[in-house]
């Protein structure tokens, strides 16, 4: 289980949710864009669970903080953790793929070394 603290307040989630959030608001800053999802807390006061909309982005702070509990207590939601992981990914740079082959000797040059750049 882990604590979040956010915005002046502080819930109780699972540990995979809150790793996923902090990742997807990690890369929601990166982009310097912003990003709304649902997280299911477990509030600290009285233990009643509930669902809270976290807005987060490049001015997020989001701080996590491992809490032991009985592993009955974990928060588990498999689908909002993929869809986190997906969201997550889709925000990731480009990086080109290139080709490690062995030119092709015998083949003609794709190039001319006289074009202007």
């Amino acid at each position: 289980m882990e604590r979040i603290y956010y915005a002046g307040d502080q819930f109780l989630t699972g540990t995979d949710i809150a790793k996923a959030l902090v990742s997807y608001a990690a890369a929601l800053g990166r982009r310097g864009t912003t990003g709304a999802i649902e997280i299911p807390v477990r509030h600290p006061e009285d233990g009643r669970q509930g669902v809270v909309n976290f807005l987060v982005g490049p001015a997020s702070q989001i701080v996590t903080e491992r809490v032991d509990t009985d592993e009955d207590d974990e928060i588990r939601d498999e689908q909002l953790v993929e869809r986190l992981r997906a969201l997550t990914a889709e925000l990731a740079p480009m990086h080109p793929v290139t080709n490690h082959g062995v030119p092709d000797a015998e083949g003609p040059v794709g190039y001319d070394w006289t074009d202007e750049v």
